[in-house]
């Protein structure tokens, strides 16, 4: 008999060959086979009179063969067989290619229903390869039918089939992942009725049904199992602080903080203090100050005799953190130390004895940070400067140098609480959504091509005004098949001093030249040795010039709005008024709209909301961190309010049962276990 873990080999109509196409689409067992949504719908209910038929639209139509099909062979062997169908209304062309059996399967004088794209003109309309049944017959044709994502040997009458054979198999062994109380209360339907109707519906109304069931369900149990991980902090100590007084630490800053950065530590410093290890993910746009943030727990951290790692994501921005904590902590007696990829040997045995010994406080560094041979004496915070960059396996090999340590990670693309905990999972969330006083707000442009001379003229405004300016291009390197040099950093820098600006001093950064020629740059830059940086997306990390007034960024439309905002955050960091222009070629109509979101607001918190709106969750999910599950059937970017829900639930249910361990829990934590692919006693 089988189970849902059978091999779908073993399913009757699959066999060997077509398991072995199935597999790649990660369909290995009947679980996965009927856990493999439709991408879309189509409703093939109605059928339409040819007269009506519109070009572009796929429709079904019920026509008479009006003459007996012609079947030839044309170039590479292929064979076509053509025919016309009529109706009251109108005739329709049919072609088939490779389809030689249609000649002698299509009688003149019968009715069928044609199902495919619309072609051709309103004057000689054409389906090419439309689907055909025979009336009464109908199994593609008369209801509303799935599109499944293909690969190459699938069609999608295969998975139409064995889906339905494998929801033969398995009819009886769909026992409800979901308690009563949880479904009742929230009005779901039933686990069945919504795994036969997601994939076969009956009608529209059974598919709202069943896909509302399917998203709740499948973020109610991320949701239950991402509270588990948290909860798992519960039962094991973290490195013991004791109180301390903050003001000490805010009265030797040179500048007062925001109530959103006061209230950041304020979260971070009560987590160190509960006796668990703290698990925090601190988002703020551009500018929020995160930084500072950082500074108050690794001040905290120290009063208790612990030793703090700082690491970001690139050499450039652990340097920057290095310069400007160093001389901070030094007024509180605290020693800070950079180690990153280009340390020199004696300075690197140096940092790593002091590490060992416990002289240095706060160590500040890339990924040379997680190499075996640094060791601490007491690491009691451990701090990632990630702006997604790091995921849970390195945020973990970090973690690894000391026993259950307090991790705070710090990011800049702040997007909706609901969202960070699924994108960051078993992190506790503070979210900063106030600007220190004296941040510039940006004006922003969007413009085109026609435009160049006078952005190019405004660039030049500036850099006579004692400013500086940055411009990002997509590409590093001038490839053959981009006949625009400008989308290619090195080329268009070369062009720039040329051509454009002779007269001015052109720099140029991407991330393919080594660490030193890129902080050698940046440092230039930043000392006022330069007038104008062409770069790529390498400055959207963290880069601090104070005097870079401009932002122009080339061919906008190929980034994200968040990327276009971490961009534009490079500028409007000094007194001086800022700017932001957005260059793009041959706009869209969609690139007009996204662009404008960028022109209206400088809000980072909105700007994600749009963004997810506008293109869905890819952007985010696209550097979601490793090591945590990803979704099936929920859309983030129309399921945002299903989620919050779900959340609610989870929340709820594991007040009730934080172990699952109630018999109405059991197959809830099954399900867990799967997803997580670890036994769910390692969660809790």
């Amino acid at each position: 008999m089988a189970d849902l873990q059978t091999d779908v080999r073993y399913i009757k109509g699959i066999g060997e060959a077509r398991a072995k196409a199935l597999s790649k689409l990660g369909i290995g067992t009947l679980q996965d086979l009927i856990g493999y949504f439709p991408r879309r719908y189509e409703d093939r209910t109605m059928t339409r009179a040819i007269r009506e038929l519109e070009l572009g639209e796929t429709v079904c139509v019920r026509a008479m063969i009006a003459n007996d099909p012609v079947a030839s062979r044309i170039s590479g062997g292929r064979t076509v067989v053509k025919a016309r169908a009529v109706d009251d209304s109108g005739a329709l062309d049919l072609t088939f290619f490779n389809q030689e059996y249609r000649k002698n399967s299509l009688h003149r004088g019968e009715t069928y229903i044609f199902c495919g794209k619309v072609e051709g003109n309103l004057l000689a309309r054409r389906m090419i390869n439309p689907i055909v049944e025979q009336e009464g017959q109908q199994v593609l044709t008369g209801h509303i039918v799935p599109i499944y994502p293909l690969t190459a040997g699938v069609s999608q009458n295969l998975l139409y089939k064995a889906v339905g054979q494998g929801l033969t198999e398995c009819r009886h062994l769909l026992a409800d992942c979901l308690p009563d109380a949880v479904r009742q209360e929230h009005q779901l339907c039933h686990s069945g009725y919504a795994y036969e109707n997601i994939h076969f519906p009956a009608d529209a109304e059974a598919l709202t049904l069943a896909r509302r069931r399917m998203v709740f369900e499948e973020l109610f149990i991320l949701s239950c199992g991402l509270q588990m991980l948290r909860s798992r902090r519960t039962d094991v100590a973290g490195p013991a602080c004791k109180a301390a007084d903050m003001e000490e630490f805010y009265r030797a800053l040179p500048f007062p903080l925001t109530k959103a950065q006061r209230r950041a530590i304020t979260e971070a410093v009560t987590d160190m203090e509960s006796g668990r290890p703290m698990n925090r993910l601190c988002q703020g746009d551009v500018g929020s100050g995160k930084t500072m943030v950082a500074a108050g727990c690794v001040w905290f951290a120290a009063q208790s005799g612990w030793q703090s790692a700082l690491m970001a994501p690139t050499e450039i921005l652990a340097r920057q953190h290095y310069e400007n904590l160093a001389p901070l902590f030094e007024k509180f007696g605290l020693r800070c130390a950079l180690l990153t990829g280009s340390t020199k040997a004696r300075e690197r045995r140096d940092i790593l004895e002091n590490l060992t010994l416990g002289s240095i406080d706060l160590c500040i560094g890339t990924h040379a940070l997680l190499t075996e041979d640094v060791s601490y004496a007491r690491l009691g915070l451990v701090i990632t400067d990630e702006q997604h960059r790091f995921g849970v396996n390195q945020r973990a090999a970090l973690g690894q140098k000391a026993e259950n340590p307090h991790m705070l990670v710090l990011s800049a693309t702040p997007i909706p609480r609901t969202l960070a905990l699924i994108i960051y999972g078993d992190l506790d969330v503070s979210v900063m959504n106030e600007l220190p006083p004296g941040r510039q707000k940006v004006d922003t442009f969007a413009v085109g091509e026609s435009y160049r001379q006078r952005v190019n003229q405004f660039i030049r405004k500036q850099v006579e005004a004692g400013h500086q300016v940055f411009i990002v291009c997509p590409l590093v390197g001038q490839e053959d098949h981009i006949p625009d040099e400008r989308k290619a950093a090195a080329a268009y820098a070369k062009k720039l001093r040329e051509e454009v600006f002779p007269d001015l001093r052109v720099c140029l950064l991407h991330g393919k030249m080594k660490a030193k020629e890129k902080e050698k740059v940046m440092e230039d830059f930043a000392a006022g040795n330069g007038d104008i940086l062409v770069a790529t997306t390498v400055v959207e990390v963290g880069v601090d010039v104070p005097n870079a007034t401009c932002m122009v960024v080339e061919n906008a439309e190929r980034f994200g709005l968040s990327q276009l905002h971490q961009l534009r955050g490079r500028v409007g960091r000094g007194q001086a008024k800022s700017y932001c222009i957005l260059l793009s070629e041959h706009p869209s109509e969609e690139t007009k709209r996204r662009l404008k979101v960028m022109t209206k607001t400088n809000d980072g918190f909105e700007i994600s909301r749009e963004d997810l709106a506008l293109r869905g969750p890819g952007d985010f999910f696209g550097q979601r961190q490793h090591g945590l599950p990803t979704l099936k059937i929920a859309d983030l970017s129309c399921d945002m309010a299903l989620l919050d829900e779900a959340q609610q639930a989870a929340k709820g249910w594991m007040a009730q049962d934080p172990g699952l361990e109630k018999p109405e829990s059991g197959a809830l934590r099954a399900r867990i276990e799967t997803l997580f692919a670890v036994k769910a006693e390692g969660l809790n």
